[in-house]
């Protein structure tokens, strides 16, 4: 059985015409002179370079992460939770997504596959172009293979049994989730062995462009994809590679890392980038794809912010607030993650927008005392988010990742000792006690919770949560699952399945015979 991959919002139709015994097929198929065609495109360096950017450009879409990505790798964790009256949005966070409304999830599929889709032609048609600089090719492939990687770890990730494209083409199979996470672990390998560390030092029509896929990307995510299929061996093996490369270190300040003045810094393996003074006056995202008119800004700051300044469509959870004040600091203060991930009435005032907390909701008893999102957030530069305007660039991959990702292989290969000293380095940050003296000799399995807890309060509303509480099992768990409900009430709404996204109707309805996912 055959499957068709469509992109819904640019579908092009080719019509089929009966031959007659005096009209050849061929006489039928003209090409419009003022549009560029495959067989007329791909013929420079230049063509190539406009190719890959457009596979780039699909990370700024609204299913992707201008909007819908972040929302769907938020939303159904329990550090995150949604009253919004937008139902796509609140059945996220519910595990309650409609198979026929395609909203969020759904935009999210699409593009991904036309993200796919770019890379597969960039992937097909530049070997064949003749290039004088050979270096400048590798890179080319080597960043189409990191996209194409990418966007397929979270399809494959998000939406478990899908088409797995490698070329361009009309029709793919479904795959199971292990073939597509084989080949997702294919194309991070051929991304790193193509890809530079930077591109300070190299020459070309990418030399020294901030946002390209590196090595280190490529091995981190090589790295992450290893861990999600529990190869732990060969994940330690590549996120020590990441950190042997010498390139990346933490941010003295946890902050620098969720704000616009200090994008693309030392912590940064990979961010999606934004900047609200490109493209057009279209500045409200509607799923499809952008065109001219499109700003370049994220929705994120508006979609997240506090009551008053944005929608507040996504807020923390009480046990997310609760359990960064479990340990204070080694001077007795309270984690200075706290404040830098949520907005709350802070003892001694703390400034949003401009005006203190307590004072901009001080006739408000409802406000005053719930707690909003601060990370991602233009608290510090705009007086609210209203402008859709944001141009913080998205952070999918910090070394802080790296870091306890590794620690957390060493764990699962037998070296519970040696995870300490990775934990340790993204405590320092946050000044907190050395692990070691506070929890000496943890088991295995006590420092399987310790690193669930570290995590969840280093990458808190980053949308690492939930893929961290899908691969451990919990929800397969009982106990585990138990424990997720009494801190957060949307655990409630979960189905054996629902783990994952549906399949949306959309693509069944263009394809039937598509198995759709488990609990829908």
């Amino acid at each position: 059985m055959k499957y068709k991959i469509l992109s819904y919002a640019t579908l092009s139709l080719s019509l089929f015409v009966l031959a007659t015994s005096c009209v050849n097929d061929e006489d039928l198929v003209q090409a419009d002179p003022n549009l560029d065609t495959t067989g007329s495109f791909w013929k420079t360096d230049a063509d190539a370079m406009k190719g890959l950017t457009a596979t780039y450009a699909t990370l700024v879409n609204d299913g992707s992460y201008q909007r819908s990505t972040p929302l769907c790798l938020d939303l159904k964790a329990d550090d995150s939770h949604s009253n919004s009256p937008w139902d796509a949005m609140y059945n996220v966070g519910h595990f309650n997504s409609d198979v026929y409304n395609f909203a969020i999830y759904g935009w999210a599929y699409e593009t991904y596959y036309i993200g796919i889709n770019r890379a597969n032609q960039v992937l097909s048609r530049v070997p064949g172009i003749e290039m004088t600089d050979a270096a400048l090719k590798n890179r080319i492939l080597g960043q189409a293979y990191f996209l194409r990687g990418l966007y397929l770890f979270h399809v494959v990730n998000m939406f478990q049994n899908v088409p797995v494209p490698t070329e361009p083409a009309a029709t793919y199979p479904q795959k199971t989730n292990a073939e597509g996470w084989a080949q997702v672990i294919a194309d991070f390998k051929m991304a790193a062995d193509l890809l530079p560390t930077s591109y300070s030092g190299v020459t070309g029509l990418d030399a020294g462009v901030k946002g390209r896929a590196t090595k280190g990307a490529a091995l981190g995510y090589l790295g992450k994809a290893y861990l999600f299929t529990k190869d732990f061996e060969n994940a330690k093996t590549t996120f020590k590679k990441v950190i042997d490369l010498g390139v990346y270190s933490l941010v003295s300040n946890y902050r620098d890392n969720f704000t616009e003045a200090n994008e693309n810094n030392s912590e940064s393996l990979f961010e999606v980038q934004f900047d609200s003074s490109l493209g057009g006056t279209n500045i409200f995202p509607q799923g499809g794809i952008p065109n001219g008119t499109w700003n370049q800004a994220t929705a994120r700051a508006i979609t997240y912010a506090p009551a008053g300044f944005g929608w507040r469509d996504v807020q923390p959870t009480r046990t997310l607030f609760n359990e960064f004040q479990v340990e204070k600091t080694t001077t007795n203060q309270l984690d200075p993650r706290l404040i830098a991930t949520i907005m709350y009435n802070k003892p001694g005032g703390v400034k949003l927008y401009g005006v203190d907390f307590a004072t901009r909701y001080a006739t408000d008893p409802g406000n005053l005392n719930d707690i909003f999102c601060n990370k991602y957030e233009n608290s510090e530069t705009k007086a609210d988010e209203f402008g859709w305007k944001s141009g913080i660039n998205e952070r999918l991959l910090r070394y802080a990742d790296i870091l306890l990702m590794y620690a957390e292989t060493l764990n699962e290969t037998g070296d519970t000792p040696g995870a300490y000293t990775y934990i340790q380095m993204v405590r320092n940050r946050a000044g907190l006690p050395n692990l070691s003296t506070a929890k000496p000799g943890l088991t295995q399995a006590g420092m399987r919770d310790q690193i669930g807890h570290e995590r969840f309060l280093e990458f808190a509303l980053e949308g690492h949560r939930f893929d961290d509480i899908r691969r451990w099992g919990w929800l397969q768990d009982d106990a585990k699952l138990a424990w997720l409900k009494s801190r957060d009430d949307e655990f409630n709404s979960y189905v054996k399945g629902r783990e994952y996204f549906p399949i949306p109707q959309k693509e069944k309805d263009y394809n039937p015979g598509t198995v759709q996912n488990e609990g829908y």
